[in-house]
């Protein structure tokens, strides 16, 4: 598709201002090392980082467990509890897929596809990194997330992350992803109902608005925030948002015995970078991804996919 082409598409689907401007942070911006974005130095910009690290793990002999490990996704059951749940979407679930990178994680996709249809879910959430790089090409992304979303039963819905073009966003809309740019949509169950609000890419692109996302929404009904990220957690607790769901870190990706991570490669406090969370009153979840980036090994932390069940507690 020529670039006149998708800049047509994307001012018709986001408007003139957000199309034009993130195409331009992406053109001043993409594939730098320093600065730019939340933290400021970004390994997996730099493509001699991912040969240095892998070229450690051949000589420590390391590198072909880790890509075996990488392979082995695991499904995560997390129960969300909270009186804010309204009674209609008591056991509502959430299939939460991150970080697919599918370029490198081929082998971790077959399983995903495998995994997911074996289990009952209501939605599923695609919290960014369809891409594999942060640059160039992005048709083998778009068709490995395809083969994807081909296994996904029921309404799908996604957010960019920042691996991601913008550029790519029409096709994942047109394999049916509803993607939330700065964008709520509302889930509903006879009278009662509730609110997924989806962002732009915080933590690089710093394209998130949300104050736009969440405009409309009341304050009494129970609201998702779904980000790549969860370094937006302050701004999401005082935002009134129950409950923040997020990818990126991939848990560490490479930890020491007993998942402590090397990195989380995010602005953060550790107890936020993997599993379940609270800060303030708002429940969070970081996943650790179900692929693997900059090179194709996990250690300590296993790649996953969760399944997110509403509760509604006791007053």
């Amino acid at each position: 598709m020529s670039e006149d082409r998708i800049l047509k598409l994307l001012e018709q689907r986001l408007g003139r201002r957000h199309a034009r401007q993130r195409l331009g942070v992406e053109n001043d911006h993409e594939a730098q090392v320093f600065g730019q974005g939340i933290n400021f130095f970004h390994i997996e910009n730099m493509p001699i980082g991912a040969a240095i690290i892998r070229a450690v793990l051949m000589v420590s002999g390391l590198y072909w467990r880790g890509r075996r490990n990488a392979t082995k996704v695991v499904v995560r059951h997390n129960v969300i509890s909270s009186p804010q749940v309204p009674k209609a979407f008591d056991g509502f679930t959430m299939l939460q897929i991150s970080d697919l990178h599918v370029e490198y994680s081929a082998e971790a996709m077959a399983e995903v596809v495998r995994l997911a249809g074996d289990l009952s879910y209501d939605i599923t959430l695609l919290t960014g990194d369809y891409r594999a790089k942060t640059w160039g090409p992005y048709d083998a992304a778009l068709e490995g997330t395809r083969r994807v979303c081909s296994a996904l039963r029921g309404p799908v819905y996604g957010v960019l992350g920042n691996h991601d073009t913008v550029r790519m966003l029409p096709g994942l809309e047109e394999m049916g992803i509803r993607m939330l740019m700065n964008e709520a949509e509302t889930i509903r169950r006879g009278e009662d109902r509730i609110h997924l609000v989806g962002i732009d890419d915080a933590h690089f692109y710093r394209a998130d608005n949300i104050e736009k996302a969440a405009d409309g929404i009341p304050h009494e009904d129970f609201s998702v925030l779904v980000t790549h990220t969860p370094e937006i957690y302050r701004q999401a607790a005082h935002a009134d948002f129950d409950v923040l769901l997020s990818g990126h870190t991939h848990g560490g990706q490479v930890c020491l015995p007993g998942g402590v991570p090397l990195t989380l490669s995010a602005v953060l406090p550790r107890a936020l970078g993997s599993g379940a969370w609270r800060h303030h009153g708002m429940i969070g979840y970081t996943a650790a991804g179900a692929g693997s980036s900059v090179v194709p090994v996990r250690f300590n932390c296993p790649p996953e996919i969760t399944l997110h069940r509403l509760r509604r507690a006791d007053q």
